[in-house]
């Protein structure tokens, strides 16, 4: 058993195909079929069902990929272990932000990482918090960006600061001459709110609870795939938001809508930077901590 070996079921777990598995691991199919099968005949058990469209893991090869996956991720640990009184910012970082995060921060967060720490390269991806969450298990991101609670096993997490919301209507919505707004009055507009599955979405039904009640007029309330297409909808007079700070503040079209303030207290989420504990360049974690918080507080 190598660890090549389990890179090759690993990937082939992930992918359900020889081919693009192969493709990912940089190898022929049949080199790759064969050291599976070498595998299987070793441990005496199929880690594979095959089938001509795919190929699934069985019940106790999805065991075997997920100690396997341990084994990879701890052989990594290894490597940077070796490397420690070198430069632990001297490789790359692979970070993943919540959709609601992710195109508001990075602009900011690429350049300032490149200032602090001009030899770490920041490989960027934005995504669902529950994809976040498996790659980062899976060692396929080093951190996530996130809104708490966030809980996870074996995951570190550190707040970096609280992000208030604020309602956004079109220029001439009869709320405007109020200057601010009571949470409880949202039950009474017509709302634009992410879909299903975005944790902002969630954040604030949890922050203002009177919105649940207008889920019982369909018509009161419409969804939209992302914070930018909602704000254009509420430019164009199609319905009132809530929206955070950071995609408010500083944006080329807020001038095409209204941003109303909550009366307090103020619903707000807290953003965190989670990592595995096992991650062994806690200097990097460091520099990102740092940089994120950095650029909050140029907003």
């Amino acid at each position: 058993m190598t660890l090549t070996e389990l890179r090759y079921i690993v990937t082939l777990s992930r992918e359900q195909h020889f081919g693009h598995a192969a493709e990912r691991c940089f190898v022929s199919q049949p080199t790759l079929s064969i050291a599976v099968k070498k595998l299987e005949e070793e441990l005496g058990v199929a880690l594979f069902e095959r089938s001509k469209n795919a190929v699934r893991a069985t019940p106790v090869g999805e065991r075997v990929v997920k100690q396997a996956q341990k084994v990879l991720e701890q052989a990594d640990a290894i490597k940077e272990i070796s490397k420690e009184g070198k430069d632990q910012l001297a490789s790359a970082i692979r970070v993943g932000a919540i959709y609601t995060i992710g195109p508001y921060l990075f602009p900011k967060l690429v350049p300032e990482m490149q200032r602090i720490a001009p030899q770490m390269p920041l490989y960027i991806e934005e995504n669902f918090t529950e994809t976040l969450r498996h790659k980062l298990r899976k060692g396929e991101l080093d951190a996530i960006i996130i809104a708490l609670p966030f809980h996870e096993p074996d995951v570190l997490t550190r707040p970096l600061y609280d992000e208030t919301f604020s309602l956004i209507t079109p220029k001439d919505h009869p709320l405007v001459a109020k200057g601010q707004v009571d949470s409880t009055e949202l039950n009474e507009l017509s709302l634009l709110l992410l879909g299903e599955g975005h944790c902002f979405r969630d954040q604030v039904l949890e922050a203002c609870p009177s919105i649940n009640q207008s889920f019982h007029d369909q018509q009161r309330v419409t969804e939209g795939s992302s914070l930018e297409t909602i704000r254009m909808m509420v430019a164009s007079g199609l319905g009132t938001s809530v929206l955070p700070r950071s995609a408010i503040e500083g944006h080329p079209t807020q001038g095409m809508v209204e941003v109303l303030p909550f009366k307090p207290p103020q619903p707000q989420r807290t953003v965190a930077l989670g990592w595995r504990a096992s991650f062994p360049r806690p200097q990097a974690i460091d520099a990102l901590v740092n940089a994120i918080i950095k650029c909050h507080g140029s907003d």
